[in-house]
């Protein structure tokens, strides 16, 4: 993919060789980068603009990484759908458009530039800031719990046919479902049957994650939360997928249907939340009060 020439990313004339380009709107963002709008643009040094940016990531001549933010969102979006559908797009911004060079990628990048140096971060001496670096993924965390959340989102379907709806066991106060996780019962061994019962236990009793997490998204309704903390995109039918996030949860939940919950407190787990009969009236209001692509 072809680049731009901006000298306040390398050297005059030297090409920034694009490598790929991310949205950075309150309704998209890299959401490993925080749990709303204003924590991403945060993490890059940015001002939370109402229209976002688009990020440009490639190399220079050198190899070195670069981070071009430009305000022209659309063309960001088009490149991106462009690619998406298999299309070549020369991804070539307008210097007028370009709000900053930052060194360093904030994401993780598989691929890089042909012909020039293996990727590296830029030497210290041209620039005045540490290089951008993605979070650290190898261990349960806030960035880790949220890459999570996101597979969910795009996996759905995957993920909802794992969940038979007769494992779900009412909370004691009966407002929501929660599954009994692994249906240990089925094998018979004494072991199984002790796991059933507890699972079973937790269910009566609500889960003490679930309760807090479903207490916190409640509260958005009444108080939103900063921009980007609900969001709301596309799903089949009249449905849409929710996506909400919080300090060390998230919950991802299609409108007419379940939801899941991710824990900081809980790593690697997946907590599936049944309808009961306060979910479909949660979801409806925070999909209402949700940012949604243009």
């Amino acid at each position: 993919m072809a680049g731009t020439d901006e000298d306040a990313v390398a050297a005059e004339d030297d090409a920034l060789y694009v490598l790929t380009a991310v949205l950075l709107t309150p309704a998209k963002f890299p959401s490993v980068l925080g749990d709303d709008y204003p924590q991403a643009c945060a993490a890059l040094g940015l001002a939370p603009l109402a229209d976002g940016y688009g990020l440009v990531l490639g190399q220079d001549g050198e190899g070195a990484r670069w981070t071009v933010v430009i305000d022209d969102v659309s063309l960001v979006a088009v490149a991106i759908a462009s690619w998406d559908c298999g299309m070549e797009y020369d991804l070539s911004p307008d210097e007028r458009t370009v709000v900053a060079g930052l060194p360093g990628w904030p994401l993780a990048v598989a691929v890089a530039a042909p012909g020039v140096p293996a990727p590296h971060d830029p030497d210290p001496e041209v620039t005045d800031r540490p290089p951008l670096a993605p979070p650290d993924t190898t261990t349960w965390g806030p960035a880790q719990r949220r890459l999570g959340a996101d597979e969910i989102a795009l996996q759905w379907a995957i993920w909802r046919e794992q969940i038979d709806d007769a494992a779900f066991v009412r909370s004691a106060d009966g407002a929501f479902g929660t599954a009994a996780d692994g249906s240990p019962e089925a094998d018979g061994s004494p072991e199984a049957t002790e796991g059933a019962e507890k699972a079973e236990k937790e269910g009566r009793k609500g889960h003490g994650g679930i309760r807090r997490v479903m207490a916190e998204a409640r509260a958005y309704v009444d108080t939103p939360p900063p921009l980007g903390r609900v969001r709301s995109s596309f799903a089949s039918g009249d449905a849409r997928i929710l996506r909400a996030d919080g300090p060390g949860w998230s919950l991802v939940a299609r409108t007419d249907d379940i939801a899941f919950v991710l824990l900081d407190d809980e790593p690697g787990e997946v907590l599936p939340v049944g309808r009961g009969p306060q979910l479909p009236g949660l979801l409806e209001a925070l999909d209402k009060m949700a940012v949604r692509p243009i």
